[in-house]
């Protein structure tokens, strides 16, 4: 009756083991280290950098606990914070000769010091938010105004081309900030322009403005289109700097909107506040132009003579001069999308682009009459240019969709997809609020509530012990599982704890215990009734369950809303919360009972059962149970 087969206990000793697995890499702590990432979209990070900033550190006389390559950056770690301070001087002093032009960044860094054997099964720590680990936070304000503006100034050139298309002849156009005003001669004309701009353009309106002897339009951004503009600046800033932060190697940094034109962003562990605001700071741009494949631009190249009038030099990712006119063919914004691929022919690497619908227009253009020439893609940071790629133009290429090819490897293709994806802000932003919390006030709060934690799990242990004796003991263990297994999966959604985290990991305590004070209530209600007490224990779990799934779904529901709804605090909160609710009723109904019946289940002549007092009214009496 009160049996497991095997295959139950076999679960819950897997379940056992790979709590304590991955909830280990949690009690190592973290040890300061050294990040060197790429500076520029255009340099690598590899085995090389890495035998570099080796050579670097033996130099130096400095020695890492551990150096190796992680995704896009190397990170040395070391024992001691003056260590590491030593260590970034001497990588930067090998690495960045010229601090005006910097290729890579050395940014300090804390990483986890969870031995080898637990890195390689993928055991890593929680992430710890910005009051438990310590870092920066920033409040950036988005210019959505200068948004708006470039928005028009799009506009007026897509006007100006359209006009021309349909040859409608104007009198100029201009732009007043965001509206674009349009001059044109007589009533006709602006009937054709009005009803053009009316067709093509369906987000502006339009409106007539008398000039004299002349008429003027008067063309806006209507407002439903206004706020679609914000909307769409303010998510491509939060996706830049998304993809900026992850030079910095934050694990898991809080980047999300707050009110119609501010972005919050927490960066913790984060201790070079400077670095920090550089990498914010930084703008990108994407040009493309022609190649001069001219005799002049050619000696230009080799260095043999200066660089032509209408020309600007650049250099490619192998370090080599390529001579481009001046003249801006396309930017990053007529970009819709990269991705890599394979020509189906020669089954070399390639970067398959998507153009908007002026960008396709141009291009289709300048294909046709450039046919056997060179096009560089030319990205720029900080005001320096680099050429991405410069492929030859084989044919005319229209619809919208470009395909890159020509000696490159698959990881370059998708390392220029991936940068040519990236783009640039949509609109400028500034840094309004700025605070940082040291290492030393987040320890504190990890103190601090690690204690509320054990103190109040201690104390409930004491009660049902004295309340419930050996059940009580069961129910004391079943808690301990219960809070391994949170932080075991915690660990391993690498979901980031905060201090609402540790309030919820704390209310999970009493979640969990209430379920194993209404089984013990039950099995103590079927012994007043006069059940033997294998079938008390029986009957007590089967009949709990119900009003534990009740009340645990009923508080489940109420956790994900706080999840679906809320943000920062709120949501960190409700992921402890949620989880909690959870691995309670893993450990308080399934693990609890496992251990009942191991202890009590082989027991056939059972005749009673440590559980406290059992008060049976009819007598009055009251009967003291034990084993």
């Amino acid at each position: 009756m009160n049996r497991y087969p095997v295959w139950k206990y076999v679960i819950l000793v897997v379940a056992l083991l790979v709590g304590v697995l991955y909830t280990l890499p949690n009690f190592f702590g973290e040890a300061p280290a050294v990040q060197v990432s790429s500076a520029k979209a255009t340099i690598k990070v590899d085995e090389a950098l890495l035998q570099r900033v080796q050579a670097a550190l033996d130099a130096a006389g400095v020695k890492p606990d551990i150096l190796r390559l992680e995704g896009s950056s190397v990170r040395a770690r070391f024992d001691a914070p003056d260590t590491q301070l030593k260590a970034k001087d001497a990588i930067q002093k090998a690495l960045i000769p010229d601090p005006a032009d910097p290729t890579y960044i050395v940014a300090l860094n804390l990483v986890s010091r969870s031995p080898a054997w637990l890195a390689a099964l993928h055991a890593a720590p929680m992430y710890l938010g910005l009051d438990l680990r310590g870092g920066v936070h920033f409040m950036l304000q988005v210019d959505m105004q200068a948004a708006l503006t470039k928005k028009a100034e799009s506009y007026a050139g897509d006007i100006r081309s359209a006009l021309r298309d349909k040859n409608i002849r104007h009198g100029g156009i201009s732009r007043d900030g965001q509206t674009i005003e349009l001059r044109v001669r007589d009533q006709a004309t602006e009937t054709a322009a009005r009803n053009l701009i009316a067709d093509q353009f369906a987000d502006l309106q339009t409106a007539s403005v008398p000039d004299g002897a002349e008429f003027k339009l008067r063309v806006g951004i209507k407002p439903e289109a206004t706020r679609r503009v914000q909307e769409q600046a303010l998510k491509q800033n939060i996706t830049t700097l998304h993809n900026r932060i992850n030079e910095l190697g934050v694990a898991e940094p809080v980047i999300q909107q707050q009110g119609l034109d501010r972005i919050v962003v927490q960066l913790p562990g984060v201790q070079d506040t400077a670095k920090a605001k550089d990498i914010l700071g930084r703008t990108a741009t994407l040009e493309v132009r022609l190649v001069d494949e001219g005799t002049e631009a050619r000696a230009a190249e080799m260095g043999n003579a200066p660089v032509p009038f209408g020309d600007e030099k650049y250099l490619d990712r192998n370090n080599q001069a390529v001579i481009v006119k001046k003249q801006v063919i396309l930017t990053g914004e007529n970009l819709t999308d990269a991705q890599p691929g394979f020509d189906s022919q020669t089954q070399e690497p390639t970067v398959n682009l998507t153009l908007d619908a002026k960008g396709s227009r141009i291009f289709k253009d300048i294909t046709r009459d450039n046919i056997g020439k060179r096009m560089a893609i030319v990205l720029f940071e900080k005001g320096k240019g680099e050429v991405v790629t410069a492929p030859v133009i084989r044919g005319e290429i229209g619809g919208g969709r470009v395909q890159i090819s020509g000696r490159m490897t698959t990881m370059e293709a998708n390392d220029t997809s991936l940068l040519l994806r990236a783009g640039s802000l949509a609109a400028p932003m500034e840094i309004i609020e700025e605070y940082t919390i040291g290492p030393s006030l987040g320890a504190d709060n990890i103190s601090r509530g690690i204690s509320s934690v054990v103190w109040g799990m201690v104390a409930i242990a004491v009660f049902m012990c004295f309340y419930y004796m050996l059940f009580g003991v069961f129910s004391t263990v079943a808690l301990g599982v219960n809070v391994l297994m949170l932080i075991a999966i915690l660990s391993m959604l690498q979901a980031t704890l905060t201090l609402p985290g540790i309030a919820a990991m704390a209310l999970a305590l009493g979640v969990a215990i209430d379920s194993n004070v209404l089984i013990n209530e039950r099995i103590r209600e079927e012994l007043r009734e006069g059940a033997s007490a294998q079938m008390a224990i029986h009957t007590g779990y089967e009949r709990a369950w119900a009003t534990i799934l009740d009340s645990n779904v009923t508080t489940l529901i109420a956790g994900l809303a706080l999840l679906a709804f809320g943000s920062g605090p709120v949501r960190g909160f409700a992921v402890v919360h949620c989880i909690g609710i959870l691995t309670s009723m893993f450990s308080a109904v399934f693990f609890s009972r496992g251990l009942v019946n191991l202890w009590y289940g082989r027991q056939k002549k059972l005749k009673s059962v440590a559980i406290g007092q059992v008060w049976k009214p009819d007598n009055g009496t009251a009967v003291v149970t034990s084993n």
